[in-house]
């Protein structure tokens, strides 16, 4: 199939992923020195981290679910975007750990869905042709990178403190963009009676969800202590920011020249390249986060760890779950991932960060992305011994 011109809607998913990963740049990395400024201990702090996962176990899967049985996604993604803005409000009023374990919770439950939901909208417009889905999600990482390096100078020179109305505000600019956002008329045709339980229970597509499940188990140490971490080495929020964004660079990279890389090497392969990669970034941050330069070539590799992983796996859930499956497999796979993977390695991690230090989750999250390798390697052994080979980007 030949690529064809831009969506429709480019302009409109632009302008969205832009400040919903804006606001993703401003959350997981400083939300936890929020908690700290707080006086919350590291150990509750990354409890705290993973019920922020633990919602997307739930959540996605609900807004996905409303999405498929209403046919109105993007009015979904509305009422979502704007109940998001309205809870932040509370987090500036929490003071003990029971207080921002519940604010955390419901705020999640908001947020936890926009992602998945998005990306059916704009996979459901492009109808199968996923060429320019790394052109458009580009656009979230940028936003990442310059709304993470602005706040961190924000908050080095205002204090802590600002921090949730920063959130606040960026998040009211997210329910603007999704107002631009509209569904494009399908038309389902033999998938409608499709069943997702079905679909789900296939040996292959298991092998790939518990992959994904200990892939973010092992970006549980990014997402809930590299902050923590950094600051306990006494780099400065700018610093912590910088780190946060040379990744989002790194990635927004690999999202400009996906297509071809894709093309050249195929899919299985930049899956699999993308788990060792994870596996050495966070062993490098676990034996070198001291230097500086070591931190700098792991960040690179958030390139792959994040940015090849995230494209093929959507990718495979287009294949499995596509049509009015679309957005409750795109739930399904942040649920296994992003829910249970990163609420179990949460958790596990933080035990381990009180019991062993810092350097020991790092090594441990090493030790998780070679699990998911071990597990994508069956995947696709399954998936070559079955129907034929997954897609490609074509």
């Amino acid at each position: 199939m030949q690529s064809r011109s831009c969506p429709e809607q480019s302009l409109s998913f632009g302008i969205f992923f832009f400040c919903y990963f804006g606001f993703i740049g401003v959350f997981p990395p400083y939300v936890s020195l929020f908690f700290a400024h707080r006086g919350i201990d590291p150990v509750q702090i990354g409890i705290l981290m993973s019920l922020m996962q633990a919602t997307r176990i739930v959540g996605p899967n609900l807004w996905g679910w409303a999405a498929d049985a209403s046919h109105s996604r993007s009015r979904i993604l509305q009422i979502a975007a704007l109940g998001s803005f309205l809870v932040f409000f509370a987090l500036p009023y929490g003071g003990s750990f029971f207080q921002f374990a519940l604010i955390m919770i419901v705020i999640n439950m908001f947020t936890s869905g926009q992602g998945p939901l998005s990306d059916a909208i704009m996979l459901a417009e492009m109808r199968g042709d996923l060429s320019r889905y790394g052109q458009l999600r580009l656009w979230g990482s940028v936003g990442f990178i310059v709304i993470t390096a602005i706040v961190g100078h924000i908050l080095d020179q205002c204090g802590m403190e600002w921090m949730p109305w920063i959130g606040a505000s960026i998040l009211g600019v997210v329910f603007v963009a999704s107002l631009r956002i509209y569904d494009t008329p399908q038309t389902w045709h033999a998938r409608e009676k499709t069943s997702i339980i079905k679909a789900l229970l296939q040996r292959e597509v298991l092998a790939f969800m518990v992959s994904a499940c200990f892939m973010l188990a092992s970006h549980a140490a990014l997402y809930a202590f590299y902050s923590l971490y950094l600051a306990k080495l006494g780099y400065s929020n700018v610093t912590i920011g910088l780190m946060w964004g040379f990744g989002a660079v790194a990635e927004v990279v690999f999202f400009i020249y996906q297509t071809p890389i894709i093309r050249r090497f195929g899919l299985k392969t930049v899956m699999l390249v993308s788990l060792l990669s994870a596996a050495v970034r966070f062993a490098l941050i676990g034996v070198g986060a001291h230097s500086l330069a070591v931190l700098l070539i792991a960040q690179l590799l958030h390139a792959f760890s994040f940015g090849a992983h995230h494209t093929a796996s959507i990718i495979m859930m287009q294949r499995w779950f596509a049509g009015p499956l679309q957005a409750r497999g795109q739930a399904l796979y942040i649920s296994a991932s992003y829910g249970i993977g990163c609420t179990f390695g949460g958790l596990f991690l933080s035990l381990i960060w009180g019991e062993l230090g810092p350097q020991a989750v790092y090594l441990i999250a090493s030790g998780f992305a070679i699990l998911a390798f071990g597990f994508a390697v069956l995947s696709w052994r399954w998936q070559n011994s079955g129907n034929g080979t997954p897609a490609n980007m074509a």
